[in-house]
């Protein structure tokens, strides 16, 4: 499983980040945003690179912008191999990438906590991410229902339907997928 995850993780996510980019590039068309070099940031401080007072460098932008995206796929597959899929898991994963991005700005001090923002950007940062979880896990969950099937929670829950006491889990040979 953990061989699928990884790949098809890399792939979902990846999708997901170039998703979330269109739609950055077309709110930003419409509401004049400038483009944001907070990951280039990020990633100077994470790897010790210079900073740059002004203008960061554009590789290192999309080199953690894409990074991010496909290592958290990675994340997003495993849910979908374990057979947690659909709109509410895509719906939990968008917290989890707000998390993410949250944990590395802060730690690093290159961004503020979310409660300090301004709300109209606090509106537009949950909507990319929502738009990146959910185009990643319809990739992610897409190709685990193709190569696992339900994956072992919804092989589970069919043993008898609803959440009800006096139902031990699945045989360990039955747990994993194809």
């Amino acid at each position: 499983m953990i061989k699928r995850a990884l790949w098809q993780g890399l792939v979902a996510g990846t999708a997901g980040g170039v998703v979330m980019t269109l739609g950055e590039k077309l709110e930003q068309a419409v509401t004049g945003r400038p483009d944001s070099y907070v990951p280039a940031r990020v990633l100077q401080r994470l790897s010790g690179l210079p900073e740059h007072p002004r203008k960061q460098p554009l590789p290192l932008n999309w080199a953690m912008h894409f990074g991010q995206a496909a290592l958290l796929g990675v994340l997003r597959s495993v849910m979908a191999q374990a057979g947690l899929r659909g709109p509410v898991a895509s719906a939990k994963f968008t917290v989890v990438r707000l998390t993410n991005d949250q944990i590395l700005e802060n730690a690093t001090g290159v961004g503020a906590p979310p409660s300090t923002w301004p709300r109209e950007e606090l509106v537009v940062d949950v909507l990319h991410k929502a738009v990146y979880a959910f185009t990643t896990g319809a990739v992610a969950d897409a190709l685990a229902r193709r190569s696992a099937g339900p994956g072992p929670g919804r092989r589970h829950a069919a043993l008898r339907p609803g959440r009800r006491s006096g139902v031990g889990p699945l045989p360990r040979g039955a747990a994993h997928g194809r």
